[in-house]
């Protein structure tokens, strides 16, 4: 870009550049103050780039940075004579007597940098916004992504002091303590839960995942209905499945316990339409906001979230679901590296806006392919793309209905699989793992705690075992038949 940009010479402190290099050859410590600040190219002049390069390089060493040792590093460079020769190093080491004001200069250096890749990436957009190739929407996101890149990546990062960190800790345990359901973050309205994950925590990526017919747009709803409209705390859906209308009206059945079918056909009875009329005024209040963008990238996310979160105080996100997300504009050598982009996107994303981040995610035909019931209960291996998601998601939770498969009682005989499914946590960076059983009433769309008299039959952290011979053979069957079309 010429230094004449828009009719002004480029930001630039030359003088300066020289001061900070010169202080870093007299002081040794005097790089541990910068080295999170600065790189090569922050610099304007492209032979006080070639000296920092030199300093960088001893440092990573730990080798002596001074004249001497720095003029002998640019020549193994071959760079010396480049940089104006010996003369030059021993120049910016006689401008200052000492590095006091290093950090003070080093900001300054930075600052002009930053000037300069905001004046060069105005100039980028600029083009793109005149070019009719580019989409203007893809523009606009680019835009925004960049600059928010731009920003962390020239913002010195601080470290924090341990004391006031174990005070901010013990003031969540004080909370907890006074939480008399030991709830810590947001409850999910499903009771055993909450006793193990104690709510959804801020700053957490949650990936929810099974196989089709588990149940994970049944239970995002419950959720939904739980947490929105029950708690009246703020939420955001972003479905790539399903138009806003369809996931409206599944959750309308599971809040008015209406059969879907029903609602579908407008073949309600005086009931229903008591329930309907008794219910749907709590619906119409709930801060729930649905977005059903299509290949939703994760870019558009970003923007989204902050301001749903900025001008509506949404404290939760859900995702329906990780796999239609796209990276837009940029290119991948496979979709499992692309999942994995997203994938940390989204805990990033979640540690930027300081809430719970749920994503819905499918499993590969992995159980499918597995025989004898054990093997159909999943795992963290059955997740698509399973080394990127299992890695960034703080808790991975499965739907599992053993009543799909055609097990319907367990090997003990003591659980009842019928209208039941089990909510599987598989992985808990923040706790214990295991399993839960809840009542799952598919008509309605909807997941629920088990009734008080099934309670026996349904353990909080273990699921029963169970055999072939229990195995509905003319059940599975038909599951066959019909999983022969995927």
């Amino acid at each position: 870009m010429s230094d004449f940009a828009y009719g002004h010479v480029m930001p630039q402190a030359p003088e300066i550049e020289k001061a900070v290099l010169g202080a870093l050859m007299i002081d040794k410590d005097a790089y541990l103050e910068v080295c999170d600040l600065l790189r090569p190219e922050s610099f304007y002049e492209p032979r006080n780039q070639m000296v920092y390069e030199a300093i960088q390089l001893l440092s990573a060493d730990e080798s002596p940075v001074d004249v001497l040792t720095v003029t002998d590093k640019l020549g193994k460079m071959g760079k010396l004579e480049e940089v104006g020769g010996p003369s030059y190093i021993a120049d910016l080491s006689s401008r200052v007597a000492t590095s006091a004001s290093i950090e003070y200069h080093a900001n300054i250096v930075a600052e002009k940098f930053l000037a300069r890749q905001m004046i060069h990436y105005v100039s980028v957009i600029g083009k793109k916004t005149f070019d009719e190739t580019y989409d203007i929407k893809d523009v606009v996101q680019e835009a925004e992504s960049t600059l928010f890149e731009l920003s962390q990546r020239n913002m010195k990062k601080e470290y924090s002091v341990l004391s006031p960190i174990v005070d901010k800790a013990l003031d969540l345990v004080k909370l907890a303590h006074a939480n008399q359901g030991g709830i810590t973050g947001i409850s999910s309205g499903l009771n055993k839960l909450d006793e193990m994950t104690c709510g959804w925590q801020n700053s957490d990526l949650v990936i929810i995942a099974g196989r089709p017919a588990m149940g994970k747009t049944a239970f995002a709803l419950s959720l939904a209905k739980n947490i929105a409209g029950d708690q009246k705390i703020p939420m955001a859906i972003f479905s790539l499945e399903m138009s806003d209308v369809q996931l409206t009206n599944r959750l309308i059945s599971n809040a008015c316990k209406i059969d879907g079918k029903k609602l579908l056909s407008g073949q309600l009875d005086k009931q229903d339409w008591l329930r309907l009329d008794k219910k749907l005024d709590i619906l119409k209040v709930a801060p729930l906001y649905i977005d059903d963008t299509e290949s939703l990238s994760v870019m558009e996310l970003r923007t989204k979230a902050r301001r749903l979160v900025k001008e509506h105080g949404v404290k939760l996100i859900m995702i329906d679901y990780l796999q239609l997300m796209t990276a837009s504009g940029m290119r991948y050598n496979s979709r499992q590296e692309e999942v994995s982009l997203i994938s940390r996107s989204l805990k990033g994303l979640a540690k930027e806006l300081n809430i719970p981040v749920l994503a819905l995610s499918q499993l590969n035909r992995g159980v499918e392919s597995r025989v004898g019931p054990e093997g159909k209960r999943p795992q963290l291996s059955d997740l698509r793309e399973s080394g990127a998601i299992e890695q960034d998601a703080d808790m991975v939770i499965f739907l599992h209905r053993p009543e799909y498969y055609g097990i319907l009682m367990s090997s003990d005989g003591l659980i009842d699989y019928k209208d039941k499914a089990e909510v599987i946590i598989s992985k808990h960076r923040k706790g214990g793992t295991g399993i839960i059983m809840m009542e799952f009433k598919g008509e309605y769309t909807r997941f629920e705690n088990c009734d008080d008299q099934s309670m026996a039959n349904c353990p909080p952290t273990e699921g029963g075992l169970y055999s072939e011979e229990e195995i509905d053979p003319f059940k599975l069957a038909a599951i066959d038949g019909y999983r022969g079309g995927y």
